[in-house]
């Protein structure tokens, strides 16, 4: 997911990416659009992937969260028009959060495997935009066509490494009222920190197990983190037959994490519609997101 504004990065980083894109597009004599890719390593080193002078599949995205169209306002650079003659005038910071979600065509691929990786697997996108993060991203989720689960059960089985932050979403997630359901090692972990949980055999460890019970249509949300060869067959089974019956699968703690909070936030009350017309013409308020609104996935840009 893309988030505007970064919920991630401190202002100090910020403004360093502001300074560096500003010296990139001198440097290149770009005139119009330019779309650069950003890392971020740590609190304070910044790094450039690539810089493309051209538009990007960002740029709609962008315009639309921040009341502006850039490609007209590209054009009108083109064609020798300056900035200092353009009434441009934006707020320090949005007055919500918007969202951009990919989306993800496993359901018409029963065989694909949900696990994400550096290449491409998208045929679209989507936004969400609320006043606060946790709603901007449900929205943007429903809109790729997983619906987040109000209620019901969620299965968690996770690395090693995931098992501290899986732990405490799982009890979260319980004290909203989710069920809990885990395999081995995650629901010892899970136990140990007090929380309801029932374990379930993985697919490899034979019948009754947590394939069956998803296809059974008894689990609402999977949330899958697997390594090892062991793992990653049996990660495969569970991710394929919650996309085949249309369950929401999360692959990553980040992307757990920001689910947990969109479900808390729909629960707190429902955000009505709001026309973009409607957002941009109203005052500016600080957007609310927070810190732990935490790299969700892929590049800045």
């Amino acid at each position: 997911a893309c988030v505007i504004p970064a919920m991630s990065l401190g202002p100090e980083m910020v403004a360093k990416v502001e300074r560096a894109t500003e010296r990139i597009a001198l440097a290149l004599g770009v005139v119009g659009l330019i779309n650069i890719q950003f890392a971020v390593y740590g609190d304070d080193e910044l790094y450039v992937i690539e810089a493309n002078p051209r538009a990007s599949r960002t740029v709609p995205f962008v315009s639309k969260a921040i009341g502006v169209p850039l490609a007209k306002v590209a054009c009108r650079l083109m064609l020798g028009e300056r900035l200092a003659d353009m009434d441009l005038s934006l707020p320090a910071q949005p007055g919500h959060v918007a969202v951009k979600e990919a989306v993800l065509p496993f359901g018409r691929f029963p065989h694909a495997d949900a696990r994400l990786g550096p290449e491409m697997k998208s045929t679209g996108e989507v936004m969400g935009i609320a006043s606060d993060y946790p709603a901007a991203f449900g929205k943007a989720q429903a809109a790729a066509g997983s619906q987040l689960p109000s209620a019901g059960t969620v299965f968690i089985s996770v690395t090693d490494g995931d098992k501290p932050s899986a732990t405490q979403l799982a009890a979260s997630l319980h004290d909203i009222g989710f069920a809990v359901l885990a395999t081995g090692g995650t629901a010892q972990a899970i136990r140990r920190m007090g929380v309801p949980v029932e374990r379930i055999a993985k697919l490899s460890e034979g019948s009754p197990n947590v394939v069956e019970r998803i296809e059974a249509g008894e689990v609402d949300l999977v949330i899958n983190t697997p390594t090892g060869s062991g793992a990653r067959a049996d990660g495969y089974e569970i991710r394929r037959a919650a996309i085949a019956r249309g369950i929401p699968c999360i692959t990553t703690m980040s992307g757990a994490s920001a689910a947990q909070r969109a479900i808390r936030a729909r629960l707190a009350g429902e955000q009505e519609p709001l026309p973009l017309q409607e957002l941009h013409a109203a005052p500016a308020a600080p957007a609310r997101g927070g810190r732990d609104a935490e790299r969700v996935g892929g590049a800045a840009e």
